[in-house]
């Protein structure tokens, strides 16, 4: 269940270009990944896999552990320095999702989809806070991955419980 050598030069070639053009992308490639969707849904006293990103993705931006957008998650996701991934579902660019769940069923990297860009572009700090805390200006956001955890929280345990009963 590799990725074949075809589905590795496409890649990498899509990686190595600034722009990238549908006509780059073979539309026959399958997409074999690890992809899990995430749900709000949280039994009470339990915390929700969503409120747990969340807080991973909050953590990891204040030990300056993320990667945001295509580009630094491109290379982070190649040089396998990458502890998860998060990819924005709603992506307009079809190139976009099918890199990155090529490069994270390459390396084994978990990948999680959500479903909203402003909202992953909220959790990675890709927006201005005003006088009250609250986000202003959030900028859509395609793809985020977590480099460096952080320390170690109830959150992180929940997403590798996650990741572990999606196996």
């Amino acid at each position: 269940m590799g990725v074949s050598d075809e589905e590795r030069r496409i890649a990498r070639r899509l990686f190595a270009s600034a722009t990238l053009h549908d006509s780059d992308v073979e539309d026959n490639a399958p997409e074999v990944v690890e992809e899990v969707e995430v749900s709000g849904d949280a039994p009470k006293g339990q915390m929700s896999v969503q409120d747990a990103l969340k807080g991973v993705l909050k953590l990891a931006l204040m030990h300056d552990g993320l990667a945001r957008g295509l580009r630094e998650s491109s290379k982070a996701l190649d040089r396998r320095q990458a502890h998860m991934c998060v990819l924005n579902e709603n992506c307009e660019e079809d190139a976009y999702k099918k890199l990155v769940a090529a490069l994270c069923s390459e390396h084994k990297i978990p990948l999680i989809k959500v479903q909203d860009g402003k909202q992953l572009g909220e959790w990675a700090g890709l927006c201005v806070l005003d006088r009250e805390g609250n986000a202003r200006k959030v900028v859509n956001c395609s793809c985020v991955v977590v480099k460096d955890w952080g320390e170690e929280s109830q959150e992180r345990s929940v997403i590798m419980n996650y990741f572990q009963s999606a196996e």
